[in-house]
């Protein structure tokens, strides 16, 4: 029986009147970071407009399906609790270095393999969790948040090899998007300020607009419905890309660990239960193998419904649920898919601005709530100064192998993460202040 104080509690029915409402708030703070991983991939690997329609389609209804199955779990896949899934920003700068290098097939094939590694961890998760360290995590937050920022500002001038890059317009309409996101967050309140990036990204996507820098052209002869595309690339499976993606994904499911404790300790009010976090894990991975198959980037929880729920203690599954069948419905229809993918890059790299410098804010402070001692300087600080300033020498990998170049070369966040946790299993616990 419907109860509107059910709304509040992690089971029971609600009136659907009520329900949708609060669906569509997840929904709509989760939206812009869900599409916006795959619209920028596509256009720096150089994707058609029409495939890329198809990609974000996918990318909607694999979210939908990941948010359903973190709800209601198949098996032990899926923890039982309002996590919203959402195509990850984390593998978005290792998915265009393998792209742009290797192919859209050897990075499929790399994040469907990869997929079905970090699902089997989580099954196991009991073996192995205790190596991620709240300083682990806390440092591995902190290089993601820097290694996308050349990504922000690229799309912010208009996207990276564009022929208006940095030109007039793009700073204007990118300074709009920015201070729209930035006005809605810090003068309004309440259901606007969580969804204060797509209020900035409408009102960025209208000047945008009436500049003439948005192409309709792609509507022309666009289907009324349409069924996800599978396999959009051939896969390829080639060891480098492999270990490169697994690495992220290791990183991928220290962000679900804080994501999952996070939203029991704030909005439930208790501690996280240890099967909860091995589902949550699973179903990260084994939907990122889905998602690869429809030639999608990893899926992931998304932060932003953690803070939403912890704010509004709207835990609701059959409510959160709602918002999840919405975006499935949602991405059955091309024409929602093509609009889009019309989105200027410099929309796109305003909003996307503020939200990686969340990314940064969050792991400072993990950083904070670990302490200060010596012990956890010297893991933060060996681990970023190597991580982020030998991928940023040139040249500096070229007497490994192309298998090791491959995984480390480009990738900071890959090489944080194996310094943070080498470091973490060695320096003695006494050098702790």
């Amino acid at each position: 029986m419907s109860n509107s104080e059910n709304i509040y509690k992690l089971d029971g029915t609600v009136p659907l009147g009520q329900a949708i409402p609060f669906g569509l708030q997840h929904v709509l703070a989760m939206f812009v970071s869900n599409i916006t991983p795959i619209i920028i991939l596509a256009g720096v690997v150089g994707i058609d407009g029409g495939l890329s329609a198809r990609l974000v389609q996918n990318a909607m209804i694999i979210a939908g399906i990941g948010t359903l199955i973190q709800l209601y779990p198949v098996w032990k896949i899926g923890s039982r609790l309002p996590i919203v899934m959402g195509i990850s920003f984390t593998f978005l700068s290792l998915a265009i270095a393998i792209g742009t290098s290797q192919g859209m097939g050897t990075l499929m094939g790399a994040v469907i393999i990869g997929g079905i590694v970090e699902g089997l961890l989580g099954l196991f998760a009991k073996y192995w969790i205790k190596i991620i360290s709240p300083i682990v995590a806390a440092t591995v937050v902190i290089a993601i948040g820097f290694s996308l920022l050349t990504v922000g500002a690229n799309s912010f001038a208009g996207g990276q090899g564009a022929d208006d890059f940095g030109s007039a317009q793009n700073w204007i309409v990118g300074s709009v998007t920015l201070l729209a996101c930035l006005g809605f967050q810090v003068f309004t309140k309440g259901y606007l300020r969580s969804i204060s990036v797509l209020c900035g990204l409408v009102i960025g996507y209208i000047v945008a607009l009436c500049m003439g820098m948005v192409d309709f052209s792609g509507l022309s002869g666009c289907g009324f419905v349409s069924l996800p595309k599978f396999l959009p690339f051939k896969p390829e499976f080639h060891l480098g890309a492999i270990l490169s993606v697994v690495a992220i994904f290791l990183v991928s499911a220290t962000e679900t660990i804080g994501d999952t404790s996070a939203l029991c300790s704030s909005a439930l009010g208790r501690p996280i239960e240890q099967k909860e976090l091995q589902g949550s894990i699973a179903c990260d991975g084994f939907i990122s193998t889905i998602a690869g198959i429809c030639g999608c980037t990893p899926i992931t929880s998304f932060s932003q419904n953690v803070g939403l729920a912890a704010m509004t203690k709207v835990v609701n599954r059959f409510a959160i649920g709602t918002g999840a069948i919405i975006m499935v419905v949602a991405g059955l229809f091309p024409a929602v898919g093509v609009v889009l993918t019309t989105i200027p890059q410099a929309v796109l790299g305003g909003c996307t601005i503020m939200m990686f410098g969340s990314i940064l804010f969050a792991g400072f402070g993990m950083i904070a709530k670990c302490g200060f001692g010596q012990r956890n300087m010297i893991i933060a600080s060996l681990s970023l100064s190597i991580g982020l300033g030998f991928t940023q020498a040139t040249g500096m990998f070229d007497i490994f192998s192309d298998t090791i170049k491959s995984v480390f070369a480009d990738n900071c966040v890959a090489v944080v993460f194996l310094l943070a946790v080498i470091l973490n299993l060695i320096l003695p616990k006494e050098k702790e202040d």
